[in-house]
């Protein structure tokens, strides 16, 4: 009678995780103008970016100054300045960089999100 001898290859080693992106991050840009609206007219509040259904789009973007976080809130320390986000809207907005933008007519933040599937012709609304 012969007897066989089976090796069993050694458990694999578990695969390294892929580091998740940041959740937000602010434009130089950007954080110069918050650290602005910081500094003068908002003392004391923190800017608080969520998701809303809005427009033809389905989504869009709320910008909101609240006195404190509220429980959830994602804290978003970017190039000096803080950034609320609401936590509904955290995996909307998971690798978006928030931008300020000045144009002949209009300034404001602009968000560019790597999730975006596509926009509105106007531009005011976003789907995923």
């Amino acid at each position: 009678m012969s007897t066989t001898t089976t090796h069993q290859a050694p458990p694999a080693a578990p695969r390294p995780r892929r580091a998740l992106p940041p959740l937000m991050a602010v434009s130089d840009t950007a954080a110069e103008r918050l650290a602005a609206l910081y500094a003068k007219g908002q003392r004391g509040k923190l800017l608080r970016i969520g998701v809303g259904s809005k427009g033809c789009s389905g989504l869009s973007y709320q910008m909101d100054w609240v006195d404190a976080p509220r429980p959830g809130d994602e804290v978003i320390n970017d190039k000096g300045v803080t950034v609320l986000v609401d936590r509904k809207a955290s995996l909307f907005l998971i690798g978006t960089v928030m931008d300020y933008e000045v144009k002949a007519l209009s300034a404001g933040f602009t968000f560019s999100n790597p999730n975006e599937k596509g926009r509105c012709g106007c531009g005011e609304s976003f789907h995923i």
